[in-house]
């Protein structure tokens, strides 16, 4: 029985199963009793690198099918300082499960900063939990959040970028309504400091969050720091309608 290797970002964890992906991330997000209702990203690594801080020699050993046969679901190798010390070369492809269990595969590709200059929203998944406001596309910020003369800094960090509606080109007149988010105008007075010239490039909207919506991503989830930038592209609406319609249902209604 194969055994997998997976780096969770809610919690941030390095967990060891002999689950494939998508069975792993229907129990990791509803529990083998389907109790649990809980949202669920993580990647899938490259069990063979080579780590002085990770365990990772040991996942053979420590995960094994059970005595009857059954696989071992999970088997938590380490809780703490793991996505740093986890290498970009060894991490594969993205996992987003929703907190029904549905699970939606993405693949990392190229990523194409975009021309225009425009504020954004990270939604942090790891080391933190953090919601930023920013005028720096994902490239610059994590060029500047991961920078070794930063006076607070992450060594790595993964984050999404979040839809802020008609915001991104009218901060002060844009219609705030449609948005699914709390704090509103504490949002658009975020999104007019990062903006003015002279002001900070970066700006904490909410200290810690847990869930979020998944339908309000824009562009995608990253993750990078001193050694790279990996992209996962969120799929059009209509390739989520059309190819991961259960996925996107389900998405579309938490």
């Amino acid at each position: 029985m194969q055994t997998y290797l997976y780096l969770s970002l809610s919690p941030e964890a390095l967990i060891a199963s002999n689950l494939p992906p998508k069975e792993f991330g229907s129990y990791f997000a509803t529990g083998s009793l389907r109790r649990n209702y809980s949202q669920a990203i993580f990647f899938e690594v490259d069990k063979n690198f080579v780590s002085d801080y990770l365990p990772v020699s040991k996942i053979d050993d420590l995960c094994k099918p059970h005595a009857d046969g059954s696989p071992h679901k999970s088997v938590y190798l380490s809780v703490y300082r793991v996505l740093e010390h986890v290498p970009i070369s060894a991490i594969g492809k993205l996992y987003v499960v929703t907190s029904d269990g549905k699970t939606l595969e993405i693949s990392s590709a190229e990523y194409k900063p975009e021309n225009k200059v425009h504020p954004y929203m990270y939604q942090t998944l790891a080391p933190a939990r953090t919601r930023v406001v920013s005028i720096l596309n994902p490239s610059q910020y994590v060029a500047e959040i991961t920078s070794q003369e930063a006076l607070v800094r992450f060594d790595k960090i993964a984050f999404c970028d979040m839809k802020l509606g008609e915001l991104e080109n009218d901060i002060y007149n844009g219609d705030m309504s449609v948005l699914p988010y709390k704090n509103q105008y504490h949002l658009r007075d975020c999104l007019i400091q990062v903006s003015s010239k002279g002001g900070k490039n970066n700006k904490v909207l909410l200290r810690t969050t847990s869930e979020f919506p998944y339908r309000m991503i824009r562009s995608g989830f990253f993750v990078g720091g001193k050694d790279g930038l990996l992209f996962y592209p969120i799929p059009s609406i209509k390739q989520l309608e059309d190819e991961h319609y259960d996925w996107w249902r389900s998405a579309s209604i938490q």
